[in-house]
């Protein structure tokens, strides 16, 4: 019997109901806002890496595309005017010819500055703008006639491309060695000069150079067309890549060709110090440090041959970036570079992130406000029951707890009142109730009793029934006097079960002449396992009487027989085996079973695998299409083991496999004793082997050898 005070004292130091109801709802109210969070932020910041993805990828096929549209018009103006060579429109030898043909050319194609043509006398002419979109500048015409070289004279041109007024000269011009002609004689195709910077302006120009040829093969002139960067740089600056993003066009070694940076300059220096900027030595730090990060990735612009999206960071902010070559058949070779900060678009995803940590602060309190109210509304009740439940165990049986107005609650009280009572009624009832369930005992101790009886009068009639199957097992193996009468051959056989009953097989039997040896391993032990091994050797012994001579046919037979038995039985059960017909000293090898071991005089070892001389019997009814035997000659002295798996399988205490190299070894050491003591030197081996550890397997050995003029060493 136990206190009021006892009782409740006892339940101190431990948890309470209202803290297990509370802590973990609110825990999992942070878990589950927590995880809520970091997934929108995580979805927030993917979905952002898509987009850039995107965003840099269509930026950089519109940069693409409209670049391309550019450089394709200058190779295209040069193809036309070797088109119109033919034709006598242009004509290297009067280029003076060519004036008004290029003025609507030039009218017609508004990307190209200028066109133009130069024979290999050193005469030029062309017609055109040298930078096109300065707004300033009125079309030229500049020609020099002179074969070897004269003054390069400019011409201003009215509105129809007629020369007016002179311009200006340049003394001594020799159009063979400038470098848009230099460039088509080398390749010998057409092909783009290298980019330059046009002095007068400052700005980047190249030209599009197609050599001519006659028909000899003779270099007759250059065809030309220039086009200006600027018209690049102002389509670059036009795009919007982000809030800060940026895009520019370089050449392998860095040197900018066009930028969407407006106060980015691509060049330094004024008149002829005038030189061109590579973009890693920019003063713009995102381009700088893109061009950087690009070389220590690639170690060389040239190695960038495919397009690539990396990202990289710069003041401990992330910058997504692509590369996309840009190459033509002409030999152009430029690199599209299209960079965009990750903080351009993850503002909002920041400002999502304070926003729902405050929720997540805000749900905690009220979380846990509402969680202290209902675990005091559901606790108070459950104590009342708490503290009747532990004076009901101290004794105190006539207790009876108030009800609630929560539904389970209200169960709860009204069961427990319930089993106060009933309780106490069996207190009252207890000693009777122990004495019937006393008696109950004692009848079913008898009746195990009896059962255990019955038991072991079965396992004596199953342990009977093995042991003549058993007997009868030996029974039917051969006798020495049987293998002694054989005259050509010495034999000797060993058989072990591994449990009561095995499911090897070996038998030796000799009719007119011919002895007929076989060995199976039949797939595991106990009961079936020995019915197949005696069902077949009653079969074999049936087809040797019969006599039955062919291989095929008696392995095919034999498993025909097996298999319909075995389908009776409703068995899986099948066996390997092997068939040795021995005759004349040679000896017939079929049927699939372990390996055949070929023994010479001098203990030298053969090895026949018999994987493709049949099946396992008892698997398929028709096995005949995949039975083969080999031929073998003894020799006087020479001969034949055969074995089971549970020779070469059984395993010692190290779980080491005896194995068939072992097995080899001491059948070739001893091979000069008789069979007998060959068979003994084996079995001797292989227990000292196993040692201790438990035989798994069936284990059956058979020797035999060509009997002759044979001496053994005793």
């Amino acid at each position: 019997m136990v206190s009021q005070k006892g009782a409740i004292a006892s339940g101190s130091g431990k948890l309470r109901l209202s803290n297990v109801l509370v802590v973990p709802f609110v825990l999992q109210i942070l878990a589950a806002v927590g995880c809520v969070g970091y997934l929108s932020y995580r979805n927030g910041e993917q979905i952002v890496n898509d987009i850039v993805s995107q965003l840099r990828h269509e930026v950089s096929a519109r940069v693409y595309e409209r670049v391309q549209t550019y450089l394709e018009a200058p190779p295209l103006v040069n193809q036309i005017n070797q088109d119109a060579l033919p034709l006598g429109v242009l004509n290297f030898d009067d280029l003076e010819q060519a004036r008004p043909y290029f003025w609507k050319q030039v009218l017609q194609f508004k990307s190209i500055g200028y066109a133009g043509i130069a024979n290999e006398k050193g005469q030029y002419l062309r017609v055109g703008w040298v930078n096109r979109l300065v707004g300033l500048e009125q079309p030229q015409l500049a020609q020099q006639l002179i074969p070897g070289g004269g003054d390069l004279i400019f011409y201003n041109l009215d509105s129809k491309g007629n020369p007016t007024t002179i311009d200006k000269n340049t003394p001594n011009y020799d159009v063979r060695t400038r470098p848009f002609y230099s460039v088509a004689v080398e390749k010998k195709q057409a092909a783009w000069s290298e980019v330059y910077i046009n002095f007068g302006y400052g700005t980047l120009q190249i030209n599009a150079s197609l050599p001519y040829y006659d028909a000899a093969g003779k270099l007759i002139g250059v065809l030309t067309c220039q086009m200006g960067l600027d018209q690049i740089r102002h389509f670059l600056q036009t795009l919007s890549v982000g809030n800060s993003g940026q895009v520019f066009i370089i050449e392998p070694h860095g040197e900018l060709i066009a930028t969407s940076v407006k106060e980015q300059p691509l060049s330094v220096g004024t008149g002829k110090d005038t030189k061109r900027i590579k973009a890693q030595e920019s003063s713009n730090p995102l381009m700088r440090q893109s061009v950087v990060y690009l070389l220590e990735r690639f170690q060389h612009l040239e190695n960038i041959d495919q397009t690539v999206q990396l990202d990289f960071k710069l003041n401990g902010e992330r910058q997504f970036i692509q590369v996309s070559p840009l190459t033509d058949k002409y030999g152009l070779n430029w690199l599209i570079v299209v960079v965009v900060p990750e903080a351009d678009f993850m503002g909002q995803i920041y400002a999502n992130t304070r926003q729902t940590i405050l929720l997540c602060i805000v749900a905690l309190i009220v979380s846990v406000g509402v969680g202290i109210l209902t675990a005091s509304w559901i606790t108070r009740p459950l104590n009342q029951i708490a503290r009747a439940s532990e004076y009901l165990a101290g004794g105190v049986l006539n207790q009876n707890v108030d009800s609630s107005r929560i539904f389970e609650i209200k169960t709860l009280t009204s069961s427990f009142n319930s089993m106060a009572i009933q309780l106490q009624e069996s207190f009252e009832t207890l000693e009777d109730k122990v004495k019937e369930r006393t008696s109950e005992l004692a009848t079913a101790t008898q009746q195990i009793a009896d059962l255990n009886q019955r038991l072991k009068a079965e396992n004596l009639r199953m342990s009977s029934e093995l042991d003549i199957l058993k007997q009868m097992q030996q029974l039917i193996l051969p006798k020495p006097a049987e293998l002694a009468a054989i005259e050509d051959l010495e034999i000797a056989g060993f058989m072990e079960p591994a449990s009561e009953l095995g499911g090897d097989y070996y038998d030796v039997l000799c009719t007119n002449g011919v002895v007929t040896i076989c060995i199976g391993d039949v797939t595991g032990h106990g009961l079936e396992s020995g019915i197949l091994m005696v069902m077949t050797q009653a079969a074999v012994r049936t087809l040797q009487e019969m006599p039955e001579s062919d291989p095929v046919r008696f392995l095919d037979t034999l498993n025909r027989t097996i298999y319909k038995n075995l389908q009776r039985m409703n068995s899986e059960k099948n066996l390997t085996l092997a068939l040795l017909n021995y005759a004349d000293r040679t000896i017939s090898i079929s049927g699939q079973h372990e390996q055949t071991i070929v023994v010479r005089k001098g203990g030298q070892i053969e090895q026949i695998d018999t994987i493709d001389l049949g099946l396992p019997l008892g698997l398929d009814e028709d096995i005949s299409e995949w039975i083969g035997h080999v031929l073998v000659d003894l020799e006087p002295g020479d001969g034949v083991v055969l074995y089971t798996d549970g020779i070469t399988e059984a395993r010692n205490t190290s779980k080491q496999f005896y194995g068939i190299e072992r097995l080899c070894e001491v059948v070739s050491q001893n091979w000069h004793l008789s069979t007998e003591q060959i068979k003994q030197a084996t079995i001797e081996d292989l227990r000292e082997f196993i040692g201790e550890e438990k035989v798994f397997d069936d284990i059956t050995l058979l020797v035999l050898k060509q009997k002759g003029n044979i001496v053994y060493n005793l």
